[in-house]
């Protein structure tokens, strides 16, 4: 399946990938410039606080890099941003991940506290859902572009049958 050919450029799906694509990048940019007015030195693991959270200078540019890609991706829309916001999304997680083994020590040069480690697991989740909303369940209705993908043959069969007008057809059973 390509991810990108199956959604419909007008479908309901892309906006809820666009909108949390959007609002996600916002909340990151909002984040970055807040640790930029602090005006941390670059590395300094004993960072400042920002929204209870801790930052550095490093934090601060990652994160205006990140939320860039994602109002990019709210820009582009569809596939794209659905795409996106799963990856990103997923690396929020190892981000979550791989800062709790190096909290309190010399490794942790972004400056992570345990509300960031927390920030990173829930921003993940947020972020992902956006992403997989509508593209990965196991009962998508019939009419998803999505679940038209992964069953051609039923799609067409329902398709044709809609076509022909037999009754309960269109019920996506």
């Amino acid at each position: 399946m390509k991810l990108r050919d199956e959604l419909p450029v007008d479908h309901h799906l892309a906006s809820v990938y666009r909108y949390g694509a959007g609002f996600c990048g916002l909340v990151l940019l909002a984040f970055a410039a807040l640790g930029f007015a602090d005006a941390l030195s670059p590395f300094r693991t004993g960072g400042g606080t920002v929204a209870g959270m801790t930052t550095n200078v490093a934090l601060s540019v990652i994160s205006t890099v990140v939320g860039l890609a994602l109002l990019g991706g709210a820009v582009i829309g569809g596939n794209v941003a659905s795409t996106l916001n799963i990856v990103v999304g997923a690396l929020f997680f190892l981000s979550g991940f791989a800062h709790i083994f190096v909290l309190d020590r010399p490794a942790n040069i972004l400056g992570f506290g345990m509300s960031n480690v927390i920030f990173s697991f829930v921003m993940g989740l947020f972020i992902a859902t956006f992403g997989m909303y509508g593209r990965v369940s196991s009962k998508l209705s019939h009419d998803n572009p999505y679940w038209a993908a992964r069953h051609p043959e039923q799609a067409a069969r329902e398709e044709s049958a809609v076509r022909s007008g037999l009754p309960g057809a269109s019920d996506g059973v």
